[in-house]
C-alpha cells in the first residue's frame, strides 16, 4: 500500500463533536499541504455547530454567523458528517480504531460545576447549562421543567452564560419574538412572573468576566432597569491599584458602565436587574414542599495572592434575599467518553498539548487526540478554539511524520460509511442538515425570525424524509 497521506491512501481522521473546535480541527487539517486528508465528523445530534446552535443566546444572532465559516469547511470534498451517531452507544472509540488513522475528541463541556452549599438540591435550584439548552431548543431539554412563576431569581456567576440567562429572563416577549428561541420557551416566557433578577459575583466589578458590550446591553432592554448597589460599584483599594498599574482600558470601560448603574432610580419599567458584587451564596433555604424560597450570602473582600491575583475571601457579614429560582453559572465540565482517559477533578480528557495520555504510563496513546473545552477546560470565546485546535493538529501531523498513527484494518471511506450505516441507519449527512437548515430558515422567514428550530430528533428525521 502507498504511503499514508497520499491520494490513493489518504490520512483518515475521525472528529468526535461537531462544535467550533471540531470544525477548526478539520479546517487546519485541510489547510496543511503535506498530506491528503479525509475527515469524518461525528455528533450525537443530527445538527452540527454544537454550542453555537445550542449555547449562544438567541438574541445574539451576530455571533451565530460564524456558522458560515463552518459551512465552507464542510464543502471540502474530503469532509463528511455523521450526525445522530453517539460514541459509546451506536459505535465505540475502539470501533473507530478499525477505520481511522487518528481520532480527535472535541465534545466540549456539557455539564455544570456545583456550588456545593446546603440546599443546592432544592426544587428551583438549577444548572444554567440546562436552562440555556432548553430555551435554545436542544432535543434533550425540550421537556425541561422550569417554573417561571417566581418573582425573584438569582443567577450565580458573572460570565457570559450568566449574562445570557439574566437577559433572556428580562427580555420582553416582543424582543424575543424576533430571535430563534425555541417556540415552547417563547410561549412560557410570555407568561413569566419574574420581576427581579439578581446577578451575583464573588469578586468586584473589575474582576467580572463579562465584557463591556454585555454589561451595556443590560441597561438597554425594553422593560428592565439595571441597578447596582452604590457601595458595591466602587472599586476597593487593591483593584484600584491593580488597574492603575495595568492601565487596562477594556476593564476601565467595563467598570465605568457598571458604575453608571449605581443607585440608578427606577424608570418605571416592569422588571429590575440587580448586579451584586463581592457576595457568595452559602446556603439555600426551602419551604415545606422542598422549594427554594431564600438564599443566604456572605459578603467578601479581596486579598492579593502570592502570584499577585486578587481572590475573594469571606467576611463575617451575611445577608438573605428572597428567591424562588436559582441558576448556577460558575463553570462547566466535560463528560467522560467510554474508553477514553478522563481527568475527573478537572472535567477534561487526560492529555498533553492535545495528545491523549495513558493514565498509568503517562505516555501518549497512539492516534488519540483532543481539542477545545474537553481538552483545556471551559475558557475563552468561540474563536479561542481555533489556536487550540491548531496546537492539536500540529502534534497530529508530527505524529504522522514519525509513523505514530493507528493501523486500521478498514482504512477507506466506503468501509467506514458501511459500518456506520449498519450501526445507525438514521445517521444525518451534511446534505440532510442543509435540507433541515433550509426548512428552519423558511419557517422563520414566514414569522420574521432568523429560523424556527426543530426541537426533537424524530421531527428532524421526518422533515428530511428519513422517517
Amino acid at each position: 500500500m502507498s504511503e499514508i497521506g497520499t491520494k490513493s491512501n489518504p490520512l483518515r481522521v475521525a472528529v468526535i463533536g461537531a462544535g467550533p473546535t471540531g470544525f477548526y480541527t478539520a479546517e487546519h487539517l485541510f489547510k496543511q499541504k503535506e498530506y491528503v486528508v479525509e475527515v469524518d465528523m461525528f455528533d450525537r445530534l443530527p445538527t452540527p455547530y454544537g454550542l453555537v446552535r445550542y449555547g449562544v443566546a438567541p438574541d445574539h444572532q451576530k455571533i451565530k454567523s460564524v456558522t458560515a465559516v463552518y459551512d465552507r469547511i464542510a464543502q471540502n470534498p474530503g469532509f463528511r458528517f455523521f450526525g445522530n451517531v453517539q460514541i459509546g452507544k451506536d459505535i465505540t472509540a475502539s470501533d473507530l480504531c478499525q477505520y481511522y488513522h487518528q481520532i480527535v475528541y472535541t465534545t466540549g463541556a456539557q455539564t455544570d460545576r456545583q456550588m456545593n452549599i446546603p440546599g443546592e438540591d432544592l426544587a428551583g435550584s438549577l444548572p444554567a447549562t440546562e436552562f440555556v439548552a432548553w430555551y435554545n431548543g436542544h432535543p434533550d431539554f425540550r421537556d425541561y421543567d422550569v417554573d417561571l412563576s417566581h418573582e425573584n431569581v438569582a443567577v450565580v456567576g458573572v460570565g457570559n452564560v450568566a449574562m445570557d440567562v439574566a437577559r433572556i429572563l428580562c427580555r420582553t416577549p416582543e424582543e424575543l419574538a424576533t430571535t430563534d428561541i425555541a417556540d415552547y420557551a417563547l410561549e412560557k416566557l410570555r407568561h413569566s412572573q419574574v420581576k427581579n433578577v439578581y446577578i451575583l459575583g464573588r469578586r468586584g466589578p473589575a474582576q467580572a468576566a463579562f465584557t463591556t458590550p454585555e454589561i451595556k446591553e443590560l441597561g438597554e432592554m425594553a422593560d428592565t432597569d439595571a441597578y447596582v448597589e452604590p457601595d458595591e460599584a466602587e472599586l476597593d483599594a487593591l483593584s484600584e491599584a491593580a488597574l492603575a498599574v495595568s492601565s487596562d482600558r477594556a476593564t476601565m470601560k467595563k467598570v465605568e458602565v457598571i458604575q453608571s448603574y449605581a443607585g440608578r432610580p427606577s424608570s418605571g419599567k416592569t422588571r429590575r436587574l440587580i448586579l451584586r458584587f463581592l457576595v457568595s451564596p452559602v446556603e439555600l433555604f426551602g419551604d415545606d414542599t422542598g422549594q427554594v424560597v431564600a438564599m443566604r450570602m456572605v459578603k467578601n473582600k479581596l486579598y492579593k495572592t502570592d502570584s499577585g491575583t486578587l481572590r475573594p475571601k469571606a467576611t463575617d457579614s451575611f445577608e438573605e434575599i428572597p428567591v424562588g429560582l436559582v441558576f448556577r453559572a460558575i463553570g462547566y465540565r466535560g463528560v467522560p467518553i467510554p474508553g477514553v482517559p478522563f481527568y475527573d477533578s478537572w472535567g477534561v480528557i487526560l492529555n498533553r498539548e492535545g495528545r491523549v495520555i495513558d493514565p498509568e504510563t503517562q505516555a501518549p496513546i497512539t492516534g488519540q487526540y483532543t481539542g477545545g473545552w474537553i481538552k483545556r477546560g471551559p475558557s475563552g470565546v468561540i474563536g479561542t478554539n481555533k489556536p487550540d485546535a491548531l496546537e492539536t493538529v500540529q502534534n497530529m501531523l508530527a505524529d504522522v511524520a514519525a509513523g505514530e498513527i493507528l493501523q486500521p484494518q478498514h482504512p477507506t471511506r466506503a468501509a467506514a460509511a458501511d459500518f456506520i450505516a449498519a450501526k445507525q441507519p438514521d445517521y444525518f449527512s451534511y446534505d440532510d442538515w442543509l435540507k433541515l437548515d433550509a426548512i428552519e430558515v423558511a419557517r422563520g422567514k414566514a414569522q420574521g425570525r432568523p429560523r424556527v428550530k426543530f426541537t426533537s430528533v424524530p421531527e428532524m428525521l421526518t422533515a428530511v424524509g428519513k422517517k
